[in-house]
């Protein structure tokens, strides 16, 4: 029996293993996914699934202490931002690094990638799990 919205099995055991600091990205069907690195690949088309409606059932099953995302993310894709800031509040700390920066970091510490159908630019975060105690 379920007790959350998630059905998906791959990332419910992820979630399970993911400890305190353990980062998950969220993508969009254009992120260059390092080849080494976990990838539950959801894109089925254009929009779906979408950046977030993904990071909303993931929110609702995992606990996060702080985001990182691409600056570019605030200019090039303000609405999809505000959405983002609408859905997760503003009492976490969100993190802003250039593109480039975003990408060396998830190749350096992300313990998993998951690709959405999302065609909007720079719609990435990476989701720093916190603890629930």
């Amino acid at each position: 029996m379920k007790k959350s919205p998630l059905l998906h099995p791959k990332i419910s055991k992820l979630i399970a293993e993911l400890g305190h600091l353990d980062e998950l990205v969220i993508c969009d069907s254009g992120y260059p996914i390092p080849a080494d690195m976990k990838r539950i690949d959801l894109a089925l088309t254009q929009g779906v699934p979408g950046f977030i409606e993904t990071l909303q059932v993931i929110l609702n099953e995992l606990c996060v202490q702080e985001f990182i995302i691409a600056e570019e993310m605030i200019e090039k894709s303000p609405e999809l931002y505000h959405q983002m800031i609408t859905l997760t509040g503003t009492q976490l700390p969100i993190h802003h690094l250039p593109h480039q920066a975003f990408k060396t970091h998830v190749k350096q510490g992300a313990r998993a990638v998951i690709r959405t159908g999302e065609f909007t630019p720079y719609a990435n975060v990476s989701l720093v799990c916190g603890v629930v105690f």
